[in-house]
């Protein structure tokens, strides 16, 4: 049981821009091509920073409103500085959190989420951009077919893992949603069955109906077909 490696996911085609790149060509390069943001790449190669279209409106909202409609925002030293930036070099943001290829999903969407970003680009040992990653990117794990799904579960976690024998424990999965049914030896493995299957890429959640075969003195008692020999 694997999650999806970001090589797998990740956008290798991508649009990039250089140090050197005028405001404006950025501008046109995000529009022409459709995305939000790009890498910023110095002569090597290598992931020198990030521009967004939010570093771009930083020069929009920082100029002034003979409207007076809005209040001009209170930029910081360095905010200022990059919103009067004419170049990549003066408006990126840097240094740039990246990813590598050979991280899990599981590991690229705790970065965004630590660091509140929205991509990430990917790069290899040498800082050489390999390709880039988004959020959207990361969420097609929950486009996976519940066929698919439910067949990690029985194979990898509930057979491969846990050793279960087919009737034991079975899953069913609905639009992502897990329900597990059967019959274990020790109460205490259901927590862990539960941990497991949530841990598998396109689940959305789980759900277990468990038993737990009890005698009429309510000791526990072995299941029948509980664990595959």
């Amino acid at each position: 049981m694997e999650h999806r490696r970001i090589d797998e996911l990740m956008t290798r085609d991508v649009v990039s821009v250089r140090l050197d790149t005028p405001f404006k060509e950025i501008a046109r390069t995000l529009a022409d091509h459709g995305v939000s943001a790009v890498p910023v790449l110095d002569d090597m190669g290598h992931a020198a920073g990030l521009v967004s279209e939010a570093d771009l409106l930083r020069k929009a909202a920082n100029r002034s409103d003979l409207s007076g409609r809005t209040p001009l925002p209170h930029l910081e030293a360095w905010e200022r500085a990059r919103a009067e930036g004419c170049s990549a070099a003066e408006i990126m943001s840097a240094p740039v959190v990246c990813a590598h290829p050979g991280w899990t999903v599981v590991e690229a969407a705790r970065l965004m989420a630590v660091q509140n970003v929205k991509r990430l680009p990917v790069v290899d040992e040498t800082d050489r951009l390999l390709g880039i990653v988004s959020r959207s990117d990361l969420l097609r794990v929950f486009l996976r077919r519940d066929e698919a799904i439910r067949d990690e579960i029985s194979h990898d976690v509930l057979a491969g893992t846990l050793g279960f024998a087919p009737a034991a424990v079975t899953a069913d999965v609905k639009e992502g949603q897990v329900s597990l049914h059967g019959t274990v030896e020790d109460s205490r493995l259901i927590p862990v069955i539960v941990r497991l299957c949530a841990s598998v890429d396109g689940v959305v959640s789980v759900s277990e109906d468990l038993k737990h075969p009890v005698d009429h003195a309510g000791r526990a008692v072995p299941a029948e077909n509980g664990m595959a020999s």
